[in-house]
């Protein structure tokens, strides 16, 4: 069966929130978006780019982080990633979301999501769901013990304030099973369910 697997940027003391720009995400007065990109670097991008090319599959995606890379990644031209995400299959899970998605390859995700991805699971069972971001999705999952790998990029920040990985969650153990420190401090581990 395909493998459910979870790609975060995360602060040392567990935020997820908009680490992509500052206006990625500002609930609950967030301040600080954008705080991963100062972090980048080729070790990370390596890395990023192998877990990419052997996790072929479908994105899996909350409807608030959907429409942010629908907002921003069909618009840059030339760039590797961007044509890469509008090729991947997007499947968008939301509790409230209907009509055409305009993103290429975009579908809605039927249901409540923890009880419809195991039916993806079952019908395609050689091709992975990556979950990027999609706080509120990715903790509905983990509740109902779906998620079985994790691929944690910490960086060497604490931000004090905004939305947790883990908030919520009952005990998860984990094995790692990869881990590489960039030249700037990120740590990227792979875990697995132990």
């Amino acid at each position: 069966m395909s493998k459910i697997i979870a790609v975060e940027h995360l602060s040392l003391d567990g935020v997820m929130q908009a680490p992509g720009r500052a206006d990625e995400d500002s609930r609950d007065g967030f301040a600080h978006g954008g705080w991963a990109h100062r972090h980048d670097d080729p070790v990370q991008a390596e890395v990023m780019g192998r877990h990419m090319a052997a996790n072929r599959g479908a994105l899996l995606l909350g409807r608030r982080t959907y429409q942010d890379f629908a907002g921003y990644w069909p618009r840059q031209v030339g760039d590797p990633m961007a044509e890469a995400l509008d090729k991947t299959e997007k499947i968008v899970a939301s509790r409230t979301g209907s009509g055409p998605l305009a993103w290429q390859n975009s579908t809605w995700l039927g249901g409540d999501a923890a009880t419809a991805v195991p039916g993806i699971q079952r019908r395609q069972p050689d091709r992975n769901l990556v979950v990027l971001g999609s706080g509120d999705l990715l903790r509905s999952l983990m509740r109902h013990d779906l998620v079985d790998e994790y691929l944690l990029l910490t960086h060497p920040l604490v931000l004090g304030t905004g939305r947790r990985l883990f908030d919520g969650v009952g005990p998860v153990g984990l094995r790692s099973v990869d881990t590489v420190v960039t030249g700037t401090g990120v740590v990227i581990t792979t875990y697995r369910r132990a």
